[in-house]
């Protein structure tokens, strides 16, 4: 197997007519692709397994081993189902709009390194890009309510809309927060950072890595960001815009078959790019939580996955046992609490930093 990874890596090498680069950069983002829309199969089906377990049901456990293959079922039944277009709606639109959807939550993961050098663009503004990409995807839903030409749609467009704007402040906030104790845009600096500054080296405790992650200095952003990623992806409690006690399904209710499907890969994958996010931000990416053996003998895609998953459990359990909140409700919490908090906190971190001289620049602390 060894032998046939570094044939390909040499062949892809070789410049072929000048597109040698061109193909390795296409086989590499393959390679990400297929992964990540695998491994959001399996996320769906973690997602619907620790639901059922909260409310002491099985869950998915007929398609496969243990309800392995549940989520490849949906699939194939969702590509076959004859997808039906409401008369009065804009074809052109109505159809592009999934697609918008999920190609935006596709092309954010070009940025997220998995390990050290293990992102397909190691861009600068890598974190600026994320949020760029990540407030286009409301674009998908307006045009999905929009092409519908029906009021439940429309509303839930209309919901989207107000509550990403709101949200996406306070991910704004708590982002330069970190920023201002990094010192760059690069996703892979903010996690360097987290390995070379921190309370473990306050302390002279450098072994205990965890205490270096920004989760602990920046705690009340850290919760923020949790809570505003649950709102920014329309995850429960604050899945207003598809919320079936009174949207019927929002702005996905004249949807059926594979753009339904597209729809709901599209939001799944924001969800797991949000956890990685709060990986890199907060819990130190790919680094190891004791920087001492076996720990530091785990490779560092490893313990990505493992803090990814942890992020996405709670996302879960969240889902689980916390009610739907009103629109009012959630707003409020929006504009009048995370708001003004995050903004405090910014000027907190400006201060400190200002004060003291900590950071991260470029390997100094």
């Amino acid at each position: 197997m060894d032998f046939i990874v570094s044939a390909l890596d040499y062949l892809l090498g070789i410049p072929f007519l000048g597109w040698g680069h061109e193909i390795g950069f296409i086989y590499k983002g393959l390679l990400l692709l297929v992964a990540l829309l695998v491994f959001t199969a399996y996320v769906l089906l973690a997602d619907r397994k620790i639901w059922a377990a909260v409310q002491v049901r099985k869950g998915p456990n007929v398609v496969g081993p243990f309800g392995l293959l549940q989520s490849f079922a949906d699939l194939l039944k969702f590509v076959f189902k004859e997808p039906v277009i409401p008369a009065g709606a804009d074809k052109v639109v109505f159809l592009l709009a999934p697609l918008v959807t999920v190609l935006l939550a596709l092309a954010a993961w070009a940025v997220v390194p998995l390990d050290k050098g293990w992102a397909l663009a190691n861009i600068n503004v890598g974190i600026l890009y994320i949020f760029a990409i990540s407030s286009l995807g409301v674009y998908g839903i307006i045009m999905a309510g929009w092409a519908s030409n029906s009021k439940y749609p429309f509303l839930g467009a209309l919901r989207s809309a107000a509550q990403m704007v709101s949200y996406e402040v306070s991910i704004g906030f708590v982002i330069v927060t970190v920023l201002l104790c990094v010192g760059s845009l690069n996703l892979t600096d903010i996690v360097t950072a987290q390995t070379q500054m921190g309370l473990a080296y306050m302390l002279h405790v450098p072994q205990l890595a965890f205490l270096n992650w920004f989760w602990l200095p920046l705690f009340p952003m850290f919760i923020i960001f949790f809570i505003s990623a649950l709102a920014e992806t329309n995850r429960p409690p604050f899945d207003l815009p598809e919320a079936e006690s009174e949207l019927v399904a929002g702005f996905m209710v004249e949807y059926s078959s594979a753009p339904y499907m597209m729809f709901m890969l599209g939001e799944y994958v924001a969800i797991i790019l949000m956890c990685a996010l709060t990986t890199i931000l907060f819990l130190g990416g790919w680094a190891s939580p004791l920087d001492f053996a076996p720990f530091s003998w785990v490779p560092g895609v490893i313990w990505f996955m493992l803090k990814l998953c942890f992020v996405f459990f709670m996302f879960a359990m969240v889902k689980a046992f916390v009610p739907r909140y009103r629109y009012d409700q959630l707003m409020r919490i929006g504009w009048k609490v995370f708001l003004p908090i995050s903004l405090f906190m910014v000027i907190v971190v400006a201060f400190v930093l200002q004060l003291t001289g900590w950071g991260w620049h470029g390997g100094v602390a």
